[in-house]
């Protein structure tokens, strides 16, 4: 059994186009992702999918292995399972699904995914952290409960659970878009329909829980610090140039 990293990564982005291939740090997003990952003792294999000639040819030029996939891709889950096919993977192997907006995620993180996976009968495994009831209200951070087996129940983009009398101490969480599963479920969660949820939400892992599927969720210190705007490159830009 192998254990493959995979980074699905487009150029097409509406608040900030061209994100994984900003460089302003001295080094394209995608390879501080790449680099961020690449340190999991677990994984075998790290590979970025991408439908764009501009990232293949980038990850080219620092030494990543990567495939070009279709431009039909509906979600990143959807290109790791083209990618799956091209990379010729067996049904037993495991991916870890890496967004390539996280230029952070450690390789730990990638590794406690595997573990989570491995640990029982889950379909998909992933991390969350705890935030504060003033972020839980906002949007761009996806939420997560779940239950006292670590199963997940929901994910919203809204504040879960709501405190409705504002008088319990309610613990938050902040779902981190990383995803371990067996490369045959990917193939099988390619081929489900969407579901209510899923596209209300546009958080495709309510595509599994829609349709009965088993998440495991871990707790992680790992704060993260995913880039979907420019300020918060910026930020990020500001953070590591110093070690550069």
């Amino acid at each position: 059994m192998s254990i493959i990293a995979i980074v699905p990564a487009r150029y097409g982005s509406t608040r900030l186009p061209g994100k994984a291939l900003l460089s302003k740090t001295g080094k394209p997003l995608i390879r501080h992702v790449v680099e961020s990952i690449s340190t999991a003792k677990l994984v075998d294999e790290v590979v970025i999918a991408t439908d764009d000639q501009r990232i293949i040819n980038a990850a080219g030029e620092f030494g990543a292995k990567a495939v070009l996939t279709g431009s039909d891709c509906r979600t990143g889950t959807d290109r790791i399972a083209q990618a799956a096919k091209i990379l010729a993977l067996d049904d037993t192997d495991i991916v870890v699904n890496v967004q390539a907006d996280e230029p952070e995620m450690p390789g730990r993180c990638v590794d406690r995914c595997v573990e989570l996976l491995s640990s029982g009968h889950w379909h998909i495994a992933t991390l969350c952290t705890k935030i504060t009831p003033a972020e839980a209200e906002l949007p761009n951070m996806t939420k997560v409960v779940f239950a006292k087996d670590g199963t997940a129940m929901y994910f919203s983009r809204a504040c879960i659970p709501f405190d409705r009398d504002h008088n319990q101490p309610v613990q938050h969480y902040l779902h981190h878009g990383i995803y371990a599963y067996h490369v045959g479920f990917i193939k099988l969660f390619a081929k489900l329909d969407s579901t209510p949820a899923e596209e209300a939400e546009k958080l495709e892992q309510l595509r599994a829980i829609e349709h009965g599927y088993k998440i495991i969720v871990g707790v992680t210190d790992y704060r993260g610090a995913r880039i979907d705007t420019p300020q918060e490159y910026e930020e990020f830009a500001k953070r590591v140039a110093p070690s550069r």
